[in-house]
Formats: structure tokens, C-alpha cells, sequence
């Protein structure tokens, strides 16, 4: 290859080119392979063959780093890398991926908007999260969370004839460009602290000048409101419920996984590397967001009856859980970070899941109310959706318990008791409001016997969140090993 396009470039950049060709051949599936409407129930095994092909080279990145003791390599003059943190997340990404494309068709297909091109635009959304998660430079990372957000703008919009659908993509994108703005101009003035995109050596430009010089601390607060828009953040979070509530289904549960995941790997990329030496000043921002979006997030979600507004608030408040594991900073709460990740993914894709079987023709199935006496009409539903709500709530044995302990013991460690006391306390208001839904289905008189949306993708997809979320929970040691050795600490 020439000294433009060298092996080791390629050798980084495979999943992500798998990925943006096998979204781009999808995105012409109907076109080029499925003209019938009936046969694109199909398209979902080209997704999980562009997963297994991108799930492979990943496997052969991690082997290559562990057969020769690097723990990363390089790439595009430092604007990539593979390290234990990109490969992490991609896993994180690939099950997203898969799990709601599992489900995708038959809601699609309920809602009368059943095209590949929902496919297609999920594969680009996470080609953007690759980079979002290997990026070591700031034109890459900004190049990243374009390509992801704008795939999410037409998602969320996708039920072209639903009011809700398009007035949630219209709001999703004026507030994602206005934070997109306050980021660019952070990442500007990063640049011209040194001269330079590459993250390692505005950390050492940052290092250098101090946390409080004025120029440091403008990029630094700038940014930080770009990256915790992302987060979904309070008070940064105000596109999060309508954004749920108005998208489909699939997209919301997509959103709240796969976009929190990318946009978190994005957030420890900088504070880990180019901000750590500014730490003194923006771990007093972190601990004020954490705490409020903890505050909003449990409050607010008391008094939802919508079920993905009441996840949507539900997830600012974990997202304020864990940025207390970034806020105590330590070998743990990276860890705890990490492991809250990824049992966020479970259980809250998990209970996303049972919404989108709520739906049926006539039926939007987006309100407590529509879950009462759901043990009676679908008891192994129900009892899946308790296993994510004590999982949501931090409840043991389940894996939220696990997530949750590592960012309380991160906090003691670090001398934060007051941080972790606060924690403790919302996690009994989150225990209300969870149990709501509980005592909805197993207490409400049922409203109706319609069966829930099934199929073998949904049987599947709920059987693979409800095991995992009690599985990390009863037997985490494995999972902890891999949130471990994966950020290569």
C-alpha cells in the first residue's frame, strides 16, 4: 500500500469499512435484492452478516493486540486507534445492533413503514460510533458524531405519516446542532491552545497552561456542554423525552443504548486523555451535572405515564450515576464506567423491548396503563419487564446492583461520601417510580386481551436481555474482567 493508505491504517479502519459498505449495499436492498415487499423481512440477515464480518475483525484487532503485548496500535498519523476502549464499545455497538434489528420487522411492519433503508441508516449510525469510540483526533471524532447523529435525525422521524415522529426529528435536530455548535467552538479553541487536532497533544497544551487559564477553561466548558447534550445530561437533557416519545419504538431503544454508549465513549475519550490535566476544574462541573441530572432525571420520571418518557428521564438519571464514576476517577469508577455501560445496554434495551411488543395494530401500547395485568395475559413478559425494572432500579441479584456498586465503592474510595450518600438516596425514589409499572402489571385489572407483538427476533431478543441481566448480576466476575482489561486498566 502507498504511505497515504498503509497496512496498518486498513488494519484499524476494517470494521469501520465493513460496516459503512455492508450499510450502504442495505440501504439499496430494496432496490437491488428484495423489490417485494415481502420478502425484505430478509434484509435482517444482511445486517447480521455485515455484523458477523465486523464482529470478526474486531476478534482479530483484540488477538493481535494480545499476541504481541501492545495495548494499542495507531493509525492515520494518530487520528486512530485500536486499544482495549475501541473495542469495547464496538462489542457494546454490535449487540445493540443486532438485538433491535431482531425486533425491527414486525414493528415496522405494524406501523406500515417497513424499508431497508432502516437498516441501512442503523449500520451508518454505527460506523459514526466506531469513530466515536477510536478516535484520537478531533476532526475524527467531530466527523464520528455527525455521521451518528444525523442517522438518529432520520430515525426518529421515520414514521413519515406520525405528527410526533416528525415534530421529535425537527426538535432532535435543531437541539443537536445548536450543542454541536457549543462543541465545534470548544474544539476550536482546543486547536489553538497548540496548533494541533491530535488529543495527545492538546493534552499537553492543556497540562501546560493550567486548568484555570482563561483559554483552558473557555474550551473546557464549551466542550463539556457539546459532550453532555450527547449524554443526554441535565440540564442539557431537554430533547430526550420528546425525542423518545416521538420516535419509533426500535429507534428509541436504539437511541438509548447504542447513542448514550458511543456519545460516553466520546465523553472519556477527552476527559480521560487531552482534559485530565484539567481535572481541578472540571470535576466540580461534572459533581453540580451529575447531581442535577440525578435530581430531574428521578423527579421528573414520578410523574410520567408515558412509558418512554418515563425511561427518557429514567436515563438522564443514569446518566448522572455515571458520570460519578468519571467524577471519582479512579482505577474503579473507570471500571464501574465501564460494567454500568454495559448492563445499561441489557436492561434498558430489555424493557424498551416489551414497549415494542405493546404495540399492536390500533394499539400504541406506550402507557403504564397499557401494562395492567400483563402477568395475566403475558406472564413471561411481565415477569422479564420486573427483572429489568429491579435492574433499573439497582435491586440484587440483577445487573444494575453490579453497575451501581462499583460507582458507590469508586465514591468511598475517593473520599466522595456526601456524592455517595446523594447516589443512595435517589436510587429509593427510582425504586418508586419503577414499581409503578411493576404493581401495573401484576396488581391492574387487564384491559384487554390482545396477544403482544411475538416472533422469533422478539423471543429472542427479550431471552438474551432477561438471561444477561441476571446473569452479570449472579455471576459478574467475568464481564468485570472484561470492562477491565478492555480500557487496559
Amino acid at each position: 500500500m502507498s504511505e497515504f493508505y498503509t497496512s496498518t491504517d486498513h488494519f484499524v479502519l476494517v470494521p469501520a469499512l465493513l460496516l459503512a459498505l455492508f450499510g450502504c449495499f442495505v440501504l439499496l436492498a430494496d432496490f437491488l435484492v428484495f423489490p417485494r415487499p415481502k420478502h425484505r423481512r430478509y434484509v435482517v440477515i444482511l445486517v447480521a452478516l455485515g455484523e458477523a464480518f465486523t464482529g470478526a475483525a474486531l476478534w482479530r484487532q483484540h488477538s493481535f493486540l494480545s499476541a504481541h503485548d501492545l495495548a494499542s496500535v495507531s493509525a492515520f498519523h494518530g487520528s486512530l486507534v485500536v486499544d482495549g476502549m475501541s473495542i469495547f464499545f464496538n462489542w457494546i455497538f454490535i449487540a445493540a445492533v443486532l438485538l433491535v434489528a431482531l425486533v425491527s420487522y414486525r414493528y415496522l411492519e405494524t406501523e406500515q413503514e417497513h424499508r431497508a433503508e432502516y437498516y441501512g441508516l442503523m449500520m451508518l449510525a454505527q460506523c459514526g460510533m466506531f469513530f466515536l469510540a477510536a478516535g484520537t483526533d478531533l476532526v475524527t471524532l467531530f466527523v464520528g458524531l455527525e455521521l451518528m447523529a444525523v442517522s438518529f435525525y432520520v430515525m426518529v422521524g421515520f414514521l413519515r405519516r406520525d405528527k410526533r415522529s416528525n415534530e421529535a426529528a425537527m426538535k432532535y435536530l435543531l437541539l443537536g446542532a445548536f450543542s454541536s455548535g457549543f462543541l465545534v467552538y470548544g474544539f476550536s479553541l482546543l486547536y489553538g491552545l497548540c496548533g494541533s487536532t491530535r488529543l495527545d497533544r492538546i493534552g499537553e497544551a492543556v497540562t501546560e497552561r493550567g486548568p484555570f487559564d482563561p483559554i483552558v477553561f473557555l474550551a473546557l466548558t464549551t466542550t463539556a456542554v457539546g459532550l453532555l447534550f450527547k449524554v443526554s445530561a441535565a440540564p442539557f437533557h431537554m430533547w430526550a423525552p420528546d425525542a423518545y416519545e416521538g420516535a419509533p419504538t426500535t429507534v428509541t431503544a436504539f437511541l438509548a443504548v447504542g447513542s448514550k454508549a458511543a456519545s460516553f465513549a466520546f465523553l472519556m475519550r477527552m476527559f480521560l486523555y487531552p482534559l485530565a490535566g484539567a481535572r481541578p476544574a472540571w470535576e466540580p462541573i461534572l459533581i453540580g451535572v451529575a447531581i442535577l441530572s440525578m435530581t430531574v432525571g428521578n423527579l421528573a420520571a414520578i410523574t410520567q405515564n408515558n412509558l418512554k418518557r418515563l425511561l427518557a428521564y429514567s436515563s438522564v438519571s443514569h446518566a448522572g450515576y455515571i458520570l460519578l464514576g468519571l467524577v471519582a476517577g479512579n482505577e474503579t469508577g473507570i471500571k464501574g464506567m465501564a460494567v454500568y455501560i454495559l448492563v445499561y445496554l441489557f436492561m434498558t434495551l430489555g424493557a424498551f423491548l416489551v414497549v415494542v411488543a405493546l404495540r399492536r395494530k390500533d394499539l400504541a401500547g406506550e402507557d403504564v396503563d397499557d401494562l395492567a395485568g400483563l402477568i395475566h395475559k403475558s406472564p413471561v413478559e411481565a415477569v422479564l419487564m420486573l427483572i429489568f425494572m429491579l435492574s433499573l432500579a439497582g435491586i440484587p441479584p440483577t445487573a444494575g446492583f453490579i453497575g451501581k456498586y462499583f460507582i458507590f465503592l469508586s465514591l468511598i474510595e475517593t473520599g466522595h461520601y456526601v456524592l455517595a450518600v446523594v447516589a443512595t438516596l435517589y436510587v429509593a425514589v427510582a425504586i418508586y417510580y419503577y414499581f409503578r409499572i411493576v404493581k401495573s402489571m401484576f396488581v391492574g385489572e387487564m384491559t384487554d386481551t390482545v396477544p403482544l407483538m411475538g416472533g422469533f427476533g422478539m423471543r429472542i431478543a427479550l431471552g438474551v436481555t432477561g438471561v444477561l441481566t441476571l446473569l452479570i448480576g449472579v455471576y459478574p466476575e467475568p464481564f468485570l474482567q472484561f470492562a477491565q482489561t478492555s480500557l487496559g486498566r
